[in-house]
């Protein structure tokens, strides 16, 4: 019989781990030794400095996925923690550590609920876990790599869940059916030094890229989207390196990252931002170059009948039917949505990145019933 598991302890096993990224830290073997013990077949796929983990049990459809990441972000200022960031303590009932709320409570939460499902023997399809070490960096050689491998090998994946903590203030009150886009851009504007008394002798960079990001600032994306906010453009950085006053600089370079609904596309974005700097540096004896990064495109999963069923699973145990939101960053759904439907639960992410990431680990144990309901739904559903 398939001995349970705790998802507390087992949360405690993970965040003692001090899985920053890229560095595993063991984390990883953590998460395959509890799968291998409930009869998974588990794969690492290794890409990179990263480790990823795809892992199934039974080999039948509907294949239910849960997706997460065992990296974390850095603690920041350690003397800050009440606890050591990585001796996930418990205190009052609430466990403190790096990982606590993103994500490694919600990996154990879907461990223990699946082990349950299987020794009831519920699970009359499959269910695979798909967990990468990249998620909190670049996110190159993660989920999106694993992705790639199982479309190319033509594995089915039917639906799936990720475990980001999606609930806003109160555990369940929202879950995640999309995610914005994101697009970030870096713009240098190379012009000619000189004195600031003679201009005629020099190409001033900085007017150039203040008047290029006053011209995309002044631009309304659009009004929304239906599910979706409206998108928005910030700028995140701008600098003229120059220690002198009476210098005019030769460069000057700006950074700025675009949320957007599905009114847009990367692409077009990143074709809009070229276009205005062609524009701005019309007449100017420099040149402006635009490197633009699109990290992930705009997706809904659809209202229907997987998206009733979660709903449904989170008021089985909450009382409360959760609001479906695509408010937020972006997570590794953007990948996994190329491959099925998904939808993202998980615990009150207010700590999530903080000093003393903390969960109730009442909470933890809610969670498990929150995808033991998801579980026992699907595969009654057939």
């Amino acid at each position: 019989m398939t001995a349970a598991i705790d998802p507390v302890e087992l949360t405690r096993d993970l965040i003692r781990r001090p899985s920053v990224t890229p560095a595993d830290a063991g984390a990883m073997a953590i998460v395959e030794a509890t799968l291998r013990g409930l009869g998974f077949a588990c794969r690492r796929m290794k890409f990179g400095e990263i480790e990823n983990l795809y892992a199934r049990f039974g080999t039948a459809r509907p294949n239910l996925c849960f997706a997460g990441h065992t990296d974390v972000v850095p603690v920041g200022d350690a003397d800050a923690w009440s606890k050591d960031a990585f001796a996930a303590e418990v205190v009052e009932g609430v466990l403190i550590g790096r990982g606590a709320v993103d994500m490694k409570s919600a990996i154990a939460a879907f461990a223990a609920a699946t082990a349950d499902a299987i020794a009831a023997g519920t699970v009359t399809g499959s269910i695979s876990f798909l967990i990468t070490g990249d998620e909190e960096g670049v996110a190159t050689d993660g989920t999106t790599r694993v992705v790639d491998a199982l479309r190319a090998e033509g594995e089915i994946i039917d639906h799936c869940v990720v475990g980001e903590p999606t609930s806003a203030e109160t555990f369940g009150d929202m879950v995640k059916v999309g995610r914005r886009g994101s697009i970030n851009a870096e713009i240098t504007v190379q012009g000619i030094a000189g004195h600031v008394a003679y201009p005629h002798r020099a190409a001033n960079p900085a007017p150039v890229l203040i008047r290029l990001l006053a011209s995309l600032q002044s631009r309304r994306l659009d009004d929304g989207y239906a599910e979706f906010q409206p998108s928005n453009l910030e700028v995140t950085w701008i600098d003229a390196p120059n220690t002198a006053t009476n210098v005019i600089p030769g460069v000057a370079r700006a950074r700025l990252n675009i949320r957007f609904n599905p009114n847009h596309t990367g692409q077009g974005l990143a074709d809009w931002i070229a276009a205005e700097a062609g524009e701005a540096g019309e007449g100017f004896a420099g040149k402006i170059t635009v490197t633009p990064a699109i990290s992930g495109e705009a997706f809904l999963t659809e209202r229907g009948a997987f998206t009733d069923l979660v709903a449904a699973a989170v008021a089985d145990v909450t009382g409360v039917a959760p609001e479906l939101s695509t408010s937020g960053g972006t997570s590794d759904a953007r990948f996994i949505r190329a491959l099925c439907p998904v939808i993202e639960v998980g615990l009150v992410g207010k700590t999530m990145h903080q000093v003393d990431e903390r969960a109730p680990v009442a909470e933890i144990r809610t969670l498990q019933q929150v995808y033991a309901r998801i579980i026992a739904r699907y595969f009654a559903a057939g």
